[in-house]
């Protein structure tokens, strides 16, 4: 469905610097100065020779510190990025939520903005036509569609997008932390939904801080720190991992540590199965 090889994504810091009217100036009088950040170049490495095959149906999940690539690698996978190195095939329809609001013109209404963005996701008019009571009834934004998006706010602005993007089962669903934006009651209906399209066989790239949640969803979830894949396999088992890393432990020691914890539960279940069989 997705594969993923040997990709790399290398990133240029130093592009704009010495464009400033200043720095110009300086470099102007300073020849040495000029030749120096003619020469220096400050490069960053958001993803470092990633490969990850993901199969039909799966859920994914993309953990990892702010940083990490989580993002990047899958604007690369939703083809808004190009990777410097490897190369990315994807098979299927893709419905990426990716940033808030992208695809959004902050100008328009809500109304006009569901048109704009179904268009970008390759919704026709018609289509859009017959779907959208049930895009707004969904968002709950009915009162607000004549209101420009840029009066929303972020949660408001994240029912929309949601709404529009699962108005039909994507064979690809890309989501990055927008689930965890919006009110209470909404979250829980976003994530039945993505439940459902789960369900029906959709193959999902999750990014998300929410362990839990990540847990709850994914049925393999990967680890991604400074570019590199640290990690992948069992939720519970990568999530324990990096929890006791981001609570200071070495990498080694982290996935020690959530191996010793497993091995615990796994205990503990078979405590309980052995009273269960003993009542009977």
């Amino acid at each position: 469905m997705i594969k993923i090889e040997n990709v790399s994504m290398k990133f240029d810091m130093g592009i704009e610097k010495g464009l400033s009217f200043k720095q110009l100036f300086v470099d102007f009088f300073d020849p040495k100065m000029r030749k120096q950040h003619k020469h220096k170049k400050n490069y960053f490495m958001a993803l470092n020779d990633v490969t990850i095959h993901i199969e039909k149906g799966e859920v994914v999940g993309l953990i990892g510190s702010n940083g990490a690539g989580k993002s990047t690698l899958l604007k690369i996978v939703s083809g808004v990025m190009k990777p410097t190195l490897g190369k990315v095939t994807v098979n299927g329809s893709i419905a990426p939520m990716i940033e808030l609001g992208a695809g959004f013109d902050p100008e328009l209404t809500a109304r006009e903005n569901i048109y704009l963005n179904g268009a970008i996701l390759g919704y026709s008019k018609e289509f859009i036509d017959k779907k959208f009571d049930e895009i707004v009834e969904f968002s709950e934004l009915r009162d607000f569609l004549d209101a420009p998006i840029k009066n929303y706010s972020s949660g408001m602005t994240a029912k929309l997008a949601f709404s529009i993007a699962t108005i039909v089962d994507p064979e690809i669903l890309i989501v990055d932390e927008i689930l965890s934006v919006g009110d209470i009651k909404f979250q829980e209906k976003s994530r039945e939904k993505m439940m459902s399209m789960i369900h029906g066989g959709t193959t999902v790239l999750y990014v998300s801080h929410s362990l839990d949640s990540i847990k709850e969803l994914c049925t393999k979830v990967i680890w991604l720190e400074h570019g590199k894949i640290k990690m992948m396999g069992d939720p519970e088992d990568v999530c324990g991992a990096y929890y006791y890393f981001q609570m200071g432990e070495t990498i080694e020691e982290a996935e020690k540590k959530a191996e010793e914890k497993k091995k615990e539960k796994e205990k503990e279940k078979t405590k309980e199965k052995n009273k269960e069989t003993k009542k009977k």
